[in-house]
């Protein structure tokens, strides 16, 4: 009788567990299908775009073309948000705290994986390009133009740099801020030649540029767009491209690598990022209308007019491309211990 009861009870028992467990399995099962529900609605709702740098620039305006391709593909609207500071990263570090759904999105360039993958920062936490952001696109290419105010006698990178060994007076050069691209590239000219500049941080390339056409800064630069019809009128002398191949805007400016500064060469960029954890689905809708704006007659014939080249790569080759300019900027960023206050 006891051996009988013992049986009956575990019995019971195994079926309750059993209730239990289909019961749980269930209730794990709830998010997987309300995420996949989620991306199938995607989007419902307005998507905030954050652009890490003041309106007026390059990304800024590339993202404000793409946004109105994205709101008409998507069918919701695209707002664009300008978070300037620290080179972008102040921006950036909004996106990697926000809810991974979709909605909040980061616009960001070739400063990006110069940046947030290599700098020490002072006072807040670091976010890591490759590790809280899912890489969704590359909007578009743009060369990064190097310039000097036309009160420096220089024709081109090669004159400026024999100038300013030679000059009486201190120079200085301007960037979109600590960390940005063009500090990794005034420092690294410092570093190779051995002339002396001082560097002024702006908050974006529209101060840059202001400051450089008055002439109180002496060298500088940002993506092409930025100062391309300076640079055709004369305002802003080019100096050099920092592509590996000369631009179809500026066809008779010549390459860092031709004028002997291999260092300085970098591919210019900029791309869409989603916070980690954005359901995949998710990401493979926006790439697909992201390729598609991209493609789209209008975007590109506005992009060949201020000498960007459209995008539309992959996310595996969007990743590769960013691993590559990591592993060249990295040790080049520690050996001259830029930091991002």
């Amino acid at each position: 009788m006891r051996s009988s009861t013992r049986i009956r009870a575990t019995g019971a028992t195994r079926r309750r567990v059993l209730a239990a467990g289909l019961a749980g399995l269930a209730l794990t099962a709830l998010p997987l299908f309300a995420g996949s529900a989620a991306a199938q609605d995607y989007p419902t709702r307005n998507i905030r775009v954050v652009v890490p740098f003041p309106a007026g620039g390059t990304t800024d305006m590339l993202a404000r073309l793409f946004a109105q391709q994205l709101t008409q593909g998507l069918g919701q609207t695209v707002l664009i948000e300008n978070v300037g500071g620290a080179g972008g990263s102040i921006g950036a570090d909004q996106v990697a705290r926000a809810a991974p759904d979709g909605y909040t999105l980061l616009f960001h360039n070739l400063t990006f994986s110069t940046t947030t993958s290599s700098l020490q920062y002072v006072g807040r936490a670091k976010h890591d390009i490759e590790n809280d952001f899912i890489p969704i696109s590359v909007a578009g290419y743009v060369p990064m133009l190097l310039l000097a105010h036309p009160s420096v006698p220089a024709k081109d990178l090669k004159e400026f740099v024999a100038y300013a060994k030679t000059a009486d007076k201190p120079l200085f050069y301007g960037s979109t801020g600590p960390g940005s691209v063009m500090n990794y590239s005034g420092e690294v000219l410092k570093r190779d030649t051995s002339i002396k500049m001082d560097h002024v941080p702006f908050r974006g390339a529209a101060p840059l540029v202001t400051e450089m056409l008055s002439g109180r800064i002496q060298f500088g630069g940002d993506q092409l767009s930025t100062s391309l019809e300076h640079a055709r009128s004369g305002n802003l002398r080019p100096m050099a491209v920092q592509s590996a191949t000369r631009s179809k805007a500026l066809p008779d400016v010549p390459t860092v690598r031709e004028l002997g500064f291999p260092n300085l060469e970098i591919q210019g960029w900029n791309g869409f990022f989603a916070p980690k954890g954005t359901p995949d689905a998710i990401i493979a809708k926006l790439h697909q209308q992201i390729v598609a704006a991209a493609n789209n007659p209008e975007v590109r014939k506005r992009m060949d007019q201020v000498g960007a080249e459209p995008g539309g790569i992959t996310q595996a080759e969007m990743k590769a491309m960013l691993r590559e300019q990591i592993s060249k900027v990295k040790p080049v960023v520690e050996e001259l211990k830029l930091v991002v206050q």
